[in-house]
């Protein structure tokens, strides 16, 4: 049997964080795995390559929903990478590390040490921020983070009218108080994606005592029981047609990310008891939390057909536009082919009783039907709103006994009326951010849902057809003390009542961030880094 000291399943984000720290000390053999291909994919460099990435099977799990009741029935796409870098490959690219009442409120649910004023060094620690180090950024660390490098009038002229409507024009987010407007700031170098595996796995691979594996499908953890009770002892996996198992002498540590987490917690015998026999699976730990607490962000894509100015669907209607932002991308590294799928960002209270901001807006200058659509021939926006805090909760549960089918994912979105009330007062007030007289010079014309929609109840409707995941999905393994049933991981990612056993990803969020979800990521994963480093040297 293979062994190493570390095995590290999944190689996204939190796994290439966890592979360059763990690595580092030479005495440590450190097993990387991915089920995924290398991620050597022509369009994932590129920023405007998430157009050919999420969806494709080359690079995506390419999940869906079940029928959501919330959603009127439908089914929406669930993109998850599936390569190297994971997410941090396929995503939006965007450094937004939520606000400091999220980790205060971790703190306050009895995670001891994951307060802002804990977690923020240990940002700053991993971040290269392109305008240097100061008391809120790093500089030097791994995490590139840059300013965009392409412009478009109708955002400059939509954060005018965000600013006549009570939101004012900030310098940047990530400073612990999001509320205003500004633009996103990217993981990107010189106009290239600065993926997870970019940054960290790049100068840890030619390590002797790292091993990454691609292809390498894990079905099930290996376990076994002396006196202390239950201990993770390594995996099974499937790689290039060979089922393998492998020994971890130390830990395994799940970094496959808030649906992949859960169902190998699952199809391993940990989770609801009930939920296990209902596949024939043996119980070998009873722990109610694993694949409970779902949560994510559900954005409410409005579009407005404006004149007077240009839109990327302007830009690239024609094979001579498309031309020229090919040439101007290559020559220079700046133009459309380096934005992410939203440039500019504003946080905003949806009502005065709110303790801090609690819906975000993502701003596009193009429009399409749905994502993967081609772009519509006239000009125009693309403002989406979400629910920074949702009530709603929901679950990732098996649908089978076997490793190779996807779960079922059920976001259960808008299921409560605070949902609803606050995914109505988002569309109500984009549209009067779309009215105020920054925007009158460019007769902004409302499309969806449609200036006929006004009712409360045709708003709700209308929340439902429109809304649609920003991928953040968190929270399946949820972190919090012994006496939380619902808690799968202790505050050092532990795994509940399993020796040996960590999960150290999204998925260990108590509640979701506010805001996109790939930073706080890394941050899980230094601080999982961390943990176990304390843990090996108190051992020793």
């Amino acid at each position: 049997m293979d062994s190493f000291d570390y095995i590290i399943v999944g190689a996204g984000t939190a796994g290439c964080v966890l592979a360059n720290r763990l690595s580092k000390d030479p005495s440590k053999r450190v097993l990387l795995l991915e089920a995924g291909k290398k991620d050597n994919y022509f369009w994932i460099d590129i920023p405007v390559g998430y157009l050919y990435t999420i969806g494709n099977p080359r690079t995506d799990w390419c999940f869906e929903t079940e029928p959501e009741t919330g959603l009127n029935g439908r089914r929406i796409g669930y993109a998850r990478g599936k390569v190297i870098g994971g997410c941090s490959s396929i995503n939006a690219m965007i450094y937004m590390r939520g606000q400091k009442s999220d980790y205060d409120h971790w703190e306050s649910l009895g995670n001891r040490g994951w307060a802002w004023s804990e977690v923020l060094p240990i940002f700053r620690r991993s971040e290269d921020y392109q305008h240097g180090a100061d008391d809120f950024h790093g500089s030097g660390g791994e995490l590139r983070v840059e300013e965009r490098r392409v412009n478009w009038e109708i955002l400059d002229v939509w954060r005018d009218a965000a600013e006549q409507c009570g939101i004012p024009k900030i310098d940047e987010f990530n400073r612990g108080d999001n509320f205003g407007n500004a633009y996103f700031q990217m993981n990107q170098r010189t106009g290239k994606r600065w993926s997870a595996a970019r940054a960290f796995l790049d100068a840890a691979q030619p390590r002797p005592n790292l091993t990454v594996m691609t292809e390498a499908t894990v079905e099930s953890l290996s376990f076994n029981t002396d006196a202390d009770g239950l201990r993770a002892t390594g995996v099974t996996l499937i790689h290039k047609g060979q089922r393998r198992d492998i020994e971890a002498t130390s830990e395994v540590l799940l970094a496959a990310g808030a649906i992949a987490s859960p169902q190998l917690l699952q199809l391993s015998g940990i989770g609801r008891p009930d939920d296990l026999r209902a596949h024939d699976i043996a119980v070998r730990h009873s722990l109610d939390g694993v694949g409970q607490n779902l949560q994510d962000h559900l954005q409410i894509r409005t579009i407005y057909q404006v004149d007077n100015t240009v839109t990327l669907n302007q830009r690239a209607r024609t094979p001579w536009g498309m031309a020229m932002m090919g040439l101007e991308y290559f020559f220079k590294k700046t133009g459309p082919l380096t934005m992410p799928p939203s440039q500019l960002g504003a946080f905003a209270k949806s009502d005065p009783s709110q303790p801090s901001a609690n819906i975000e807006w993502h701003v596009q200058p193009l429009s399409l039907d749905k994502f993967g659509s081609p772009l519509h021939k006239y000009n125009a926006i693309t403002p989406s709103v979400c629910n920074l805090r949702p009530a709603s909760r929901g679950t990732v549960s098996l649908k089978s006994a076997n490793p190779h089918d996807a779960p079922a994912i059920a976001p259960n979105y808008l299921s409560t009326q605070e949902d609803l009330d606050v995914a109505v007062a988002g569309l109500k007030f984009t549209r009067e951010i779309m009215a105020a007289p920054a925007l009158a010079a460019f007769n902004p014309r409302e499309l969806k849902p449609g200036p006929q929609i006004t009712s409360e109840e045709d708003l709700q409707r209308a929340a439902g057809d429109l809304g649609t995941t920003i991928f953040h999905p968190v929270g399946t393994c949820k972190m919090g003390p012994a006496h939380d049933t619902t808690a799968v991981v202790d505050d050092q990612l532990r795994v509940h009542g399993v020796r040996g056993l960590r999960v150290i990803d999204a998925s260990i969020m108590p509640t979701i961030t506010s805001g996109n979800t790939n930073a706080p990521t890394v941050m899980i994963a230094e601080r999982g880094a961390e943990f176990i480093r304390k843990d090996y040297k108190h051992s020793r």
